[in-house]
Formats: C-alpha cells, sequence, structure tokens
C-alpha cells in the first residue's frame, strides 16, 4: 500500500507548482494537471450521481467507473505511466449496450434534464468530454496511454445513454431538442 496522507498541507505548493506522481514538480496551470484537474473533477460528479438512489447495474458500474477514474489520474500523473488497459474499454461496451438494450432508438438530439440523476449523468459527460480533450492535448505533448483516450471516449458514450436509462426507468421522457425553425413553422403567422 502507498503513502497515508497524514498531513494535509504541506506549503511545498505555495509557490505555484505541484508534484508528479514521479517526483517531479510543475506549475499547476500544466496541461497535465489541467487533464488530472478534469478527471478529478469526473470523479466527483459520478460520486454526486451515487448519492441518488440508483438501480444496481448502473450503481455497480458507477462505482468501478469511479475506481478506474482514480487509476486514470495516477496514471496521468506518471509521465509515461499506463494503467488503463484496452479491457476497461471493453467493459464500459458492455455496459453500455446493456442498457441501451432497453432504450428505444433515439431519433431525435435530445437536451440534458429529467431526473436529478440523469442530468447529472449530462454534466458528467460534459466534464468526460473536456477531460478527454486536455488528455488529447497533453498527447500533443507527451505521448499518453492511448487505452486512456479510448476510455474517456467510451465513457462519455456510457453517461448519455446512463442518462437515457435513469429517465426511462423513471418514466421521463427524453427532454427533445427543438429547433427554433420548427417552434415557428408550427405557429400560424401572426396577424392583426
Amino acid at each position: 500500500m502507498g503513502h497515508r496522507l497524514s498531513k494535509i498541507y504541506t506549503r511545498t505548493g505555495d509557490d505555484g507548482s505541484t508534484g508528479l506522481g514521479d517526483g517531479s514538480r510543475v506549475r499547476k496551470d500544466d496541461i497535465r494537471i489541467a487533464a488530472i484537474g478534469d478527471i478529478d473533477e469526473l470523479n466527483c460528479v459520478i460520486g454526486l450521481i451515487l448519492a441518488h438512489e440508483l438501480p444496481q447495474v448502473p450503481r455497480d458500474s458507477l462505482t468501478q467507473i469511479q475506481h478506474q477514474l482514480f487509476d486514470l489520474g495516477g496514471e496521468v500523473s506518471i509521465p509515461g505511466y499506463g494503467l488503463i488497459e484496452a479491457g476497461h474499454t471493453r467493459a464500459l461496451e458492455q455496459a453500455l449496450d446493456e442498457l441501451n438494450a432497453q432504450l428505444a432508438p433515439l431519433k431525435e438530439f435530445i437536451l440534458p434534464g429529467g431526473i436529478e440523476a440523469a442530468a447529472l449523468c449530462h454534466q458528467a459527460r460534459a466534464v468526460c468530454r473536456r477531460a478527454e480533450r486536455q488528455l488529447i492535448t497533453l498527447n500533443d505533448r507527451d505521448a499518453v496511454n492511448p487505452h486512456s483516450l479510448s476510455y474517456l471516449n467510451r465513457l462519455s458514450d456510457y453517461l448519455f445513454v446512463a442518462a437515457r436509462y435513469l429517465n426511462k426507468i423513471h418514466q421521463r421522457d427524453d427532454v427533445l431538442w427543438q429547433s427554433p425553425r420548427s417552434q415557428t413553422r408550427d405557429k400560424p403567422p401572426a396577424g392583426d
């Protein structure tokens, strides 16, 4: 087992730097730290989803995802290190397919909403996309684990489907996007 924190503040970051897992220090606004921060934020939003009553299947998946995101943050904190594997992405795909099989085919764009847990899944999806973009930017400078990029890409898909699934089991319809054209097209012209 690794080190346990016995003291929360160290004052070592007061100069605007922070330590990586390999012992090196970088500025707190370094792209690597931004990616770690987005992964951490994503994990926090998933924690908010898990604070709601959920069916066992998505609860188990989301709990496992939290542990994998913690691993991913650790992976990014050590340049050249890899913890996320292709099997993690395959497991996400399987979980996604199981939920999606219970949903009607999607024919319209949907907006984030419905029950609170579903709306939080959409928020997590948006944060996941940001984390993925940060990791892609980091990859332009320092090679990152390609499995991690696939994992985040698939995770955003999973979160989208989980939102739809949670709305469905709570008998809430997806919130369909309506273009301004379709709204005005259905209305008769205004008269004097």
